[in-house]
């Protein structure tokens, strides 16, 4: 029904980071295809971004908070452990009531919690749903780490899903995996309850997160392929027939290495990464927004949904517009 999203105002160049790390924006753009990314203040955190994203989506749909029964926000990195973010959401826009919940899958959390939603909608619990991914990943960066620092942003996007009675267009399917076996390829150590706030945490800094990118690479590439490939057989889809792809924003290599194994036609996989780093569970939705209210998608339109992260989780979703 509707698509909004919200990030930060401070821009973070390469160039920047030059000063910060021993790096260089050439090493950042050829390995990563990013060119900047938006970071929070220090007094912002995700509700700052996530509610306007949120209230952008509503107003795109044309409806008001009052309307909505259930909220999900997907994020790792929430205002704080408890209550949920989404929580925070619910009142402010005013969904009285409404069910609310966080949701944590990293990188594919957008598209657990659109395929969560889309059940809820399709079994006839509730009408309406609102779907945030966002992040505030600047706040558990170890910016002293050049392997990890120049990847992450910060920001939101948002959806509003409603059920409807043609059921030739909306969500048509969501595939969804995880293998916790490689869960220490991304991972945050600290602050939970195997590792409580500390001294010793903040000494060893296990308040930041940690990654083996290389590892994490080869996996990504296959799974998203493999995840794409399946949401589309289950739909009786061909790749020819997707009019466009939005990957998780992690690295260009991966995108592009994914696009070419699907088959994706020329021009049609989307890619903002080089404006907004790895923004993890808001990537997808603020480049389905950008695509959205830049009048790219048509009606009837066939778009794929790809994501990869922490868990390890990965998933697909796809959307007859």
């Amino acid at each position: 029904m509707g698509t909004g999203r919200a990030v930060p105002d401070r821009v973070l160049t390469n160039a920047e980071l030059e000063k910060m790390v021993d790096t260089t924006d050439e090493w950042i753009t050829e390995r990563t295809g990013i060119k900047e990314r938006r970071i929070a203040a220090p007094d912002e955190s995700l509700s700052d971004f996530a509610l306007p994203a949120a209230e952008r989506a509503l107003e795109s749909a044309g409806i008001s908070g009052s309307e909505v029964d259930m909220v999900i926000c997907a994020t790792v990195s929430p205002d704080m452990s408890f209550p949920a973010t989404s929580t925070l959401i619910q009142d402010r826009i005013g969904a009285t009531g409404a069910a609310a919940f966080d949701l944590s899958a990293a990188c594919t959390g957008f598209v657990y919690a659109l395929g969560i939603a889309a059940q809820f909608l399709e079994t006839g619990w509730a009408r309406t749903a609102l779907v945030v991914g966002g992040e505030v990943l600047s706040k558990i960066t170890d910016w002293t780490d050049r392997n990890t620092c120049v990847l992450f942003g910060d920001g939101a996007g948002a959806v509003v899903l409603r059920a409807a009675e043609d059921d030739k267009r909306g969500v048509l399917g969501v595939a969804m995996h995880s293998d916790g076996s490689l869960g220490d390829l991304i991972y945050l150590p600290g602050g939970g309850s195997q590792h409580p706030q500390s001294e010793s945490v903040l000494d060893q800094s296990l308040n930041f997160l940690k990654m083996k990118g290389n590892e994490t690479f080869k996996i990504a590439v296959r799974s998203l392929a493999e995840v794409s490939d399946e949401v589309l057989s289950r739909n009786r889809l061909s790749h020819g027939e997707v009019d466009w792809f939005i990957p998780h924003q992690a690295n260009r290599r991966i995108i592009d290495a994914v696009g070419q194994r699907l088959e994706i036609r020329e021009g049609r996989t989307y890619v903002n990464i080089e404006r907004y780093g790895n923004t993890s569970a808001a990537s997808i939705p603020i480049a389905l927004d950008e695509l959205n209210r830049d009048g790219k998608i048509s009606p009837g339109d066939v778009v794929l949904l790809s994501a990869f992260g922490s868990g390890l989780t990965w998933g697909a979703g796809l959307i007859r517009w």
